[in-house]
Parts: C-alpha cells; structure tokens; sequence
C-alpha cells in the first residue's frame, strides 16, 4: 500500500514562500509521477503540478507557471512544491498525489492547509 504525507503547510502573507513537502512510502517511487493538487473552501479540487519520473518533464497549472516549482528526490522518496509570490487565491488544501491523470490520481495524502493573507 502506498502511503503519502504531506507537510510544510501554514499560514503567510500575500508574497511570501512556502514549501510543501510529501513523502512517499510503499510501491516503487522512482516509477511514479508525482503530483500537486488543492482544493479550496467551495471549489472542485484542482491541478497545480505534476513531475516525471526522472524529474525532468514537468507540469503546471497556468496561474502558477512561474511561481511554484515541483521537484523530487528519488533517492529520499520526496517530492517537493516550492511557492513564491504567493497570493490570497493560492488558499486551499494541498494534496500530494500519486500518477494523476486529470482530477484523479491513485494515491493521495492527507492534505496540507496552506493560508495566505492579504
């Protein structure tokens, strides 16, 4: 069973940083894509950004790109978001997230609070 916890998460003021970590345990990391997800209070859950496996191709949501930074370490079975810049509409659970594919993926964590204020 892969297991998925998140961490990093808090509160900070608009243009401020953050970075979310998730740590993976179970099946073969190095085999999956990893990604981010959030959900808001009231909105659908939604993508923000997915790593290959080699952590060469990666992915983002267009109102992050130049923002927020996913990155890995397979050695550790890491993956990492970095956000900068942050804004009050970046507010939401974060979610780690095991090969997503669209809204869904096959293993999730538990989620991460991330609160920015104005």
């Amino acid at each position: 069973q892969v297991q998925l916890v998140e961490s990093g998460g808090g509160l900070v003021q608009a243009g401020g940083s953050l970075t979310l970590s998730c740590a993976v345990s179970g099946g073969r990391f190095s085999n999956f894509v990893m990604g981010w997800f959030r959900q808001a209070p009231r909105k659908e859950r939604e993508f923000v950004a997915a790593i290959n496996w080699d952590g060469v191709g990666t992915y983002y949501k267009d109102s992050v790109k130049g923002r927020f930074t996913i990155s890995r370490d397979n050695a550790k079975n890491m993956v990492y978001l970095q956000m900068n810049s942050l804004k009050p509409e970046d507010t939401a659970v974060y979610y780690c997230a095991v090969n997503p594919n669209a809204d869904q993926a096959d293993y999730w964590g538990q989620g991460t609070q991330v609160t920015v204020s104005s």
